[in-house]
């Protein structure tokens, strides 16, 4: 298996856990903040989507997909343009509201982007330095990793969000969970 081909599947599986997550969950499933106060579906998904198209756009050299492809005006959120959820209060989490069909659309444009990237990728190129401000720099391969680290690690609290009452539907034979 070659590098971009085993990244390829990790980013895969994060897209197969967002469109899981969202099958089934309605849209008051999506902002119920787990315990009143944590991160609601709708925050995670909209969260890694944007760590994601962040990370991987800057470090391909491609425009974000949240701002080319006008999905920060479709969402029509009260925060910046440029905002990826880092350091978000209560309130702007509870801001980050949408549909099922608008986050599944938005991840899998930005999915598209970042797999066309990395198809084209050579195991050469994921040495290449993306980012000097840290010691040691960043190379291609060190930002894909940390952008699958990331993203699983949200999609994964989605799902347990999910399990804990965030969907309308729960899976044949399971009381109280829908993952």
């Amino acid at each position: 298996m070659k590098s971009n081909e085993l990244l390829l599947d990790a980013f895969g599986r994060i897209r197969e856990t967002v469109e899981a997550v969202l099958d089934g969950t309605d849209e008051s499933g999506l902002t119920r903040r787990p315990g009143g106060t944590g991160n609601s579906i709708a925050w995670l998904l909209w969260h890694l989507a944007r760590v994601e198209d962040a990370q991987v756009s800057s470090a391909a050299g491609l425009p974000q997909v949240w701002t080319a492809q006008a999905f920060a005006g479709r969402f029509g959120l009260p925060l910046p343009e440029r905002d990826t959820g880092y350091g978000h209060s209560s309130a702007q989490v509870d801001s980050v509201t949408a549909g099922p069909d608008l986050l599944l659309e938005y991840y899998d444009a930005v999915h598209r982007q970042t797999a066309g990237f990395i198809e084209g990728l050579d195991d050469g190129a994921l040495d290449r330095v993306v980012d000097e401000r840290w010691d040691p720099p960043v190379t291609l391969g060190v930002r894909l990793v940390s952008a699958v680290a990331d993203c699983l690690q949200h999609v994964g609290q989605a799902a347990y969000a999910k399990g804990l009452g965030g969907c309308s539907a729960q899976a044949p034979g399971q009381a109280g969970c829908c993952v």
